[in-house]
């Protein structure tokens, strides 16, 4: 189905901005070098990062973090660990700088960006393994930041939102370290979406630069040969998860023709059934990192609920 008469007139351009790739046709560091150039059009970070290495606690290789610390902060204030798109196989912490650094700013507390291993080189746990990694790092030192460790709230988009979904199931399940909040960007929650078994089959969504093989290239390699048949399933695709009570407040932001936008949908239904709060806001018009078009007006109602949403989970309490 033809959708662009559907889309927001303003955001429009990005169609274009981000050319279609055959995904399994090109070889994976070509995707990444035209990755990497399409995210060049992002803005340039508000605040300069501390580039730091932490330890694995999997037994995987140290990882990067970018520390974005505002020039102020408050004791009672939490911190954010942040966790960058890709669709899993693309994209660093280098290359999207722009809104942890605005959590930063906006919140007033220490953001952490993770720079965790792709797929397919390095398929499911070890993605989810280095964010809660990264987590445990952060709690840890939140007497050197100075923040309160009961209030770290996890943040990210698209692909970095799943694995932020994922990982506050996965620290429920493994005790810790607690989570206050998730702030979820067009998560990629569901790997059936797309294929054969998806349960949605929205005809207007994921017309245009995340699309259902595109959905189905990223699964595919992060998944590599786990079944998703134990326990851990939610861990490897959030939807796949029975249990979702007991984790944090979610504030999940979508598209009306984002591929992601019935899965998104569904798993905010779901949560509200677990008693999880959930605020759930869905923008008409808006396609797959439609925000990245910074001055259409969509985006800045995205961008204001989206960081006042920060402000009130990780801020300080007396806000």
């Amino acid at each position: 189905m033809d959708t662009r008469h559907l889309v927001d007139r303003e955001i429009a351009p990005i169609i274009d901005l981000f050319p279609r790739v055959d995904l399994d046709a090109a070889p994976i560091a070509q995707i990444r070098a035209r990755a990497a150039e399409t995210y060049s059009i992002l803005p340039p970070p508000v605040i300069a990062p501390e580039k730091l290495v932490v330890p694995s606690i999997h037994g995987g290789p140290d990882i990067m973090v970018f520390l974005y610390r505002p020039a102020t902060t408050h004791p009672d204030g939490g911190a954010i660990l942040h966790i960058h798109g890709g669709g899993m196989v693309m994209g660093s912490v280098e290359q999207m700088q722009a809104g942890p650094a605005a959590l930063a700013a906006t919140a007033g507390v220490p953001v952490a960006s993770v720079e965790y291993r792709l797929a397919p080189e390095n398929p499911f746990p070890a993605p989810q393994e280095d964010c809660h990694s990264a987590l445990s790092w952060l709690a840890e030192r939140a007497g050197v930041f100075g923040f309160d460790a009961n209030r770290i709230v996890v943040a990210g988009e698209s692909a970095g939102g799943g694995l932020a979904a994922a990982l506050t199931i996965m620290a429920r399940d493994l005790g810790g370290p607690a989570i206050a909040g998730q702030l979820l960007t067009y998560p990629m929650l569901d790997h059936r979406t797309g294929s054969d078994v998806c349960p949605y089959n929205n005809p207007t969504t994921g017309e245009f630069i995340w699309t259902r093989a595109s959905n189905r290239f990223g699964w595919a390699a992060l998944q590599g040969d786990y079944k998703a048949a134990d326990a851990r399933r939610g861990w490897f695709s959030p939807s796949l998860a029975e249990d979702l009570t007991g984790l944090p407040p979610a504030y999940i932001a979508t598209g009306s023709l984002d591929l992601f936008f019935d899965e998104n949908l569904d798993y905010a239904r779901r949560l509200v059934a677990a008693g999880v709060p959930v605020d759930l806001h869905s923008y008409a018009g808006a396609i797959h990192a439609f925000n990245a078009i910074p001055d259409a007006a969509l985006s800045q109602r995205f961008n204001s609920g989206l960081l006042a949403a920060a402000a009130v989970m990780a801020g300080p309490a007396s806000r």
